[in-house]
C-alpha cells in the first residue's frame, strides 16, 4: 500500500524518510501534503513559535510561601502555591 519515499527538507536542505506508517497516519488525518520539513528543523520552527509566559510572583494565601503564578494576581482573590493548590484540588 505505502511505501517510504525520501523527500528534501525544505530548511536545511537534507533528505529525510516519509514512512509508510506515518504516510497511513497523514492519510486517516485527512492530510493532502507531505511534510516539507525533516523533524529537527519540525522541532526546530515548533519551539520557535512557542512564547515564554511572564511569572508573576506571590505569597500563597494559604501557607504564605512564594509561588510564581502565570498572570497578575489581583488584591481581591486568593493565590496558592502548588502543594496548596493540588491539596484543594484533593478535597
Amino acid at each position: 500500500m505505502y511505501q517510504d519515499k525520501t523527500l528534501i527538507c525544505k530548511d536545511c536542505g537534507n533528505e529525510f524518510v516519509f514512512t509508510a506508517g506515518e504516510q497511513e497516519f497523514y492519510a486517516e488525518k485527512g492530510f493532502e501534503n507531505e511534510p516539507q520539513r525533516c523533524k529537527d528543523c519540525r522541532s526546530i520552527r515548533k519551539n520557535s513559535m512557542k512564547t515564554q509566559k511572564e511569572m508573576f510572583t506571590a505569597n500563597c494565601a494559604a501557607c504564605g510561601a512564594e509561588a510564581r503564578v502565570p498572570f497578575r494576581p489581583k488584591e481581591d482573590r486568593p493565590v496558592y502555591c502548588s502543594d496548596c493548590f493540588a491539596k484543594m484540588k484533593d478535597e
